[in-house]
């Protein structure tokens, strides 16, 4: 029986590679390199890229418009970054203290920024003002509010980011709020940025922290929290 024609059998190879040359034509030799290229879907880095995308399209929808063309330049906030990067359950809470219009937020939407290009397997985060948090967590007339749904949402979203975590009306129900978010983040290694005006502890006795949290919340954050100042003059001040 004559053997099959085909490009896996060595003696068809040969006959086409003859057929080849009469017309002038070669063939590389070898196997031939089909993987795809980064740019091509199959390569690790060309889905990288699209996560990255995708995560930087969620990261501007949370983003106030003023800090759309937030970066990070502050090397412990960028530091910090990295670690989540690397290890989101690692990285623990970054806290940024520091007077009015230093450029806490600025660093802490572009600390979040930061992840988002990275291109991690998944990405999905909460900002807002702890002011604004609260009031979400009031009792509202709609009977489709579900208190207890949101403050389980901001427990569990990937990261979270509270600016002004000392700018709210205190009462029982805030501070059992605030206990219970902070004690499940803490408890589940989910990562989040805060940030204050105020010291944790301020040695001075004035209003710290750990007056407004209270000294259970404030031990975990001393476990957990990088804790960075930043210093300055007031930036809103100088761009006016």
């Amino acid at each position: 029986m004559p053997e099959p024609m085909t490009l896996n059998n060595t003696k068809a190879m040969a006959r086409f590679q003859e057929a080849l040359e009469r017309r002038g034509l070669t063939m590389p030799a070898g196997p031939i390199d089909d993987a795809p290229t980064p740019e091509e879907p199959g390569h690790p880095e060309y889905h990288r890229r699209q996560r990255a995308a995708a995560a930087l399209s969620r990261w501007e929808t949370a983003t106030p418009r003023r800090y759309h063309q937030a970066t990070t330049t502050h090397p412990q906030v960028t530091a910090w970054a990295d670690r989540a990067i690397e290890d989101i359950e690692t990285a623990g809470t970054l806290l940024l203290f520091g007077t009015i219009g230093t450029g806490k937020t600025h660093e802490a939407y572009g600390a979040l920024r930061r992840i988002a290009a990275a291109g991690l397997p998944r990405y999905s985060l909460i900002a807002t003002t702890a002011a604004d948090m609260h009031g979400n967590l009031r009792v509202h007339n709609d009977p489709q509010h579900d208190i207890e749904h949101e403050l389980t949402r901001y427990c569990r979203i990937p990261l979270l980011f509270l600016d002004d975590i000392d700018v709210f009306k205190q009462s029982e129900t805030t501070e059992q709020n605030m206990f219970r978010l902070l004690n499940d983040r803490y408890n589940e290694c989910r990562p989040m940025i805060m940030t204050s005006n105020l010291l944790v502890r301020d040695p001075d006795g004035g209003r710290d922290l750990a007056a407004v949290l209270g000294d259970r919340l404030t031990s975990r954050l001393g476990q957990i929290a990088t804790v960075v100042p930043i210093t300055g003059p007031d930036r809103r001040q100088e761009f006016r």
